[in-house]
């Protein structure tokens, strides 16, 4: 039970970088450290996912 709470709380924190993964983001790599560094927070974690659902390339 331990090991599927994990599993969602992890995929739950990293959701932005598998969203930009899956819409093939070229700054996938960035927004993966920013959710990796930041994402602990809530406002790195909205940056991130803001980030990651934005379709304007930077």
């Amino acid at each position: 039970m331990f090991l599927v709470a994990f599993a969602i709380g992890l995929s739950w924190y990293f959701a932005p970088a598998l969203i930009a993964a899956s819409r093939r983001d070229p700054n996938t790599s960035a927004i993966f450290t920013l959710n990796l560094l930041l994402g602990w927070s809530v406002i790195g974690w909205v940056l991130a996912m803001k980030r990651a659902w934005s379709s304007i390339s930077y």
